[in-house]
């Protein structure tokens, strides 16, 4: 036998063996835990601090009875860290596995663990003040139902959204009515903007950053010590439908103000931080103040791995140093959207200053070093947090990597070009596959290349190496399960739980092919699109080639939005105008929901015509014509495979 294949066959040997750690990801774990301020132990207080009780059933169902949130896993997550799961990001999901209803200071609780958020319920003189209702009714209705039944029943009386993410909206109706908000029943406060930014900030891009949703939260994982074990800011996802009920109150100013049922409330606005609408508030009376999703129990992330606008962490940092001087020092405890409260008034102002400064750390040091020439990668290779920022735990990169972070800031200034001419004009990553497997001497070559790479721990060089083999023959089975074991190795040693799952989610697309879950329903975000943005959406859907014919225009009048749009077709492009009283071929008048059921597939235009919910003026082969430009977005698509 040839020596040089012996880590190849090796390799091949293992290649049905239960998923383990290897010796170089041991020792990289090691080295990382060695490093880690293990004797403050802080944070196991405060997670589990004013428990008043446990989950209230052992699961949160749907209407059918089918299992969206099993707490039972959540046993799973204690003791010392398994070999498969960085020491920190199993910290991280130890204090995120506990679940229940906790008492956060007179008049204030939370309900944590039932989904990736928190709910945060106030006490008015009447009725409960529910903060960020969870991702899914069903969620959200679990969690009120927890409240009733240890605290009593009462009515809700408002709902406040921190910012426009699903995770803080998208259960409200599991515990109102959009009937009482549109009524005026219930207050429901929200940042200004917040309606823009809930419906669109997702929907021009929404296919592909939900099918990256689907890795970066593991979805497609089961939860275990080789699978998911935290999603860095919870535990899971909780799957079912999400629903959003119009704020009736928008917050407009720092310094606004609002006496809800008896409780003050004082609010800071804080745009395009975490999210595009966001504010925190402080409760004087209570003394307390809520921080949003702007302070956390991990670095957050300035650009999501499934997409997002790059947030700035400039202003972040601004913002949290704002909150300190306010605040601070009127404050016993400070919550927020996710993880646990932290209270003492010195703990407050300690945690707000080592949260901005980490902020301001990567936003500097990455323009440091963006001005002295280096990339992106390379930058995100060479910043460091200091050791006092990078000992708090709340700095710790669970959920946030530092280096997507540093690579963030780079691409808010200067863009994904690097400024190197070679990368002006790329070659596709297949292309780039096929000629680098053959410059080094065909598959068998490279395979055993990266077979020595993994023998020496070198992972991120055997998986660059395997990638080009698994696009340049994406029919090597060998290579594809090498490819997966290696990113199993680098899922173990990722700190950040959107790297891990990534990295795991990958593994699994190349053993199983691309998959997809189903899970999350959300109809109530499609229902709230206004006609501009469903125009928008269908735009960037177009086929060019069915849109190259005779240019033609299409009006829809909406009555019940009073409002007129008008659609040219032409050179391939769709465009619209609002306001605009120009003749057009065919004239439909639809009300929105129509409009959006019809377009969605919901709903046929034939339906809607015999319903009288449809009227066509002018020639009806214009909207035959103009209902076949359109392509649907591939539901699931390969991430790792050609």
């Amino acid at each position: 036998m040839k020596t040089s294949l012996l880590p190849l066959l090796v390799w091949a040997a293992a290649a049905n063996a239960a998923p383990t750690a290897s010796p170089a990801t041991i020792a990289d774990n090691a080295a990382l835990a060695a490093t880690l301020n293990w004797d403050d132990r802080l944070d196991f207080d405060f997670a589990s601090r004013g428990l008043v009780a446990g989950p209230a059933a052992p699961q949160i169902r749907d209407k059918a009875g089918a299992v969206l949130h099993d707490f039972a896993e959540d046993a799973q997550f204690s003791g010392p860290a398994p070999a498969t799961v960085n020491p920190s990001l199993w910290r991280n999901a130890t204090l995120l596995a506990k679940a229940g209803l906790f008492k956060v200071a007179d008049g204030i609780w939370q309900v944590r663990g039932h989904d990736l958020s928190n709910m945060t319920v106030i006490a008015g003189k009447t009725g409960w003040i529910l903060v960020d209702p969870l991702t899914t009714t069903e969620a959200a209705a679990a969690a009120l139902a927890l409240v009733n039944a240890k605290l009593g029943t009462r009515p809700v009386i408002a709902v406040i959204y921190t910012h426009s993410h699903a995770d803080h909206f998208g259960g409200a109706g599991g515990v109102i009515t959009a009937a009482d908000a549109a009524a005026g029943k219930v207050a429901v406060i929200a940042p200004q903007g917040f309606m823009e930014h809930a419906v669109s900030e997702n929907v021009i891009a929404g296919p592909a950053m939900l099918r990256r949703a689907e890795y970066m939260f593991g979805a497609l994982l089961p939860r275990s010590a080789t699978g998911h074990v935290s999603a860095g800011l919870g535990p899971a996802r909780t799957a079912g439908v999400i629903s959003l009920i119009a704020p009736n109150d928008s917050i407009r100013a720092t310094g606004d103000t609002r006496t809800i049922d008896g409780v003050r409330f004082e609010f800071q606005m804080t745009p395009n931080t975490e999210a595009p609408a966001e504010m925190n508030f402080h409760l004087p009376g209570l003394r307390a103040l809520c921080m949003a999703e702007n302070a956390n129990g991990a670095m957050h992330n300035l650009l999501t791995p499934r997409g997002a606008l790059v947030r700035d962490a400039h202003g972040w940092s601004n913002y949290l140093l704002e909150a300190r001087r306010r605040y601070a020092g009127k404050s016993d405890v400070v919550f927020t959207s996710h993880f646990w409260p932290r209270w003492g008034a010195d703990e407050v102002s300690r945690y707000l200053l080592l949260h901005a400064q980490a902020y301001a750390f990567v936003h500097n040091e990455s323009v440091r070093l963006m001005n002295n020439g280096l990339n992106a990668v390379e930058i995100g290779e060479a910043i460091k947090l200091p050791a006092p920022l990078a000992r708090a735990w709340y700095n710790r990169p669970n959920y946030g990597s530092l280096k997507f972070n540093a690579r963030a800031v780079y691409q808010r200034y200067l863009g994904a070009f690097d400024g190197d001419p070679v990368n002006l004009d790329p070659l596709p990553r297949n292309d780039v596959a096929v000629r680098y497997v053959a410059a080094m001497g065909g598959s068998a070559k490279v395979m055993q290349l990266a077979a020595t790479a993994a023998a020496t721990g070198d992972d991120r060089w055997a998986a660059t190496l395997l990638g080009h083999v698994v696009r340049a023959d994406p029919g090597d089975a060998g290579a594809r399960e090498a490819l997966a074991k290696r990113y199993e190795q680098l899922a173990y040693r990722s700190e950040a739980a959107p790297w891990r799952d990534f990295y795991l989610s990958g593994a699994l697309e190349l053993r199983d092919g691309p998959k997809t879950t189903a899970t999350v329903n959300g109809n109530g975000i499609a229902a709230n699109l206004q006609v501009a943005q469903l125009l928008d959406t269908m735009s960037v859907r177009v086929k060019p080639e069915a849109a190259s014919g005779a240019p033609f225009t299409v009006a829809f009048v909406i009555p019940d939005m009073k409002e007129r749009h008008l659609v040219t077709i032409a050179n391939g492009v769709m465009l619209h105008e609002i306001g605009v009283a120009d003749a057009a071929d065919a004239t439909l008048t639809v009300s929105r929901l129509a409009l959006i059921g019809m377009v969605g597939g919901q709903v046929m235009a034939m339906d809607l015509m015999d319903q009288g919910k449809l009227q066509i003026d002018g020639d009806p082969l214009v909207l035959q014509r103009f209902l076949t430009l359109f392509q649907p977005p591939r539901p699931v698509f390969p991430l790792v495979t050609p």
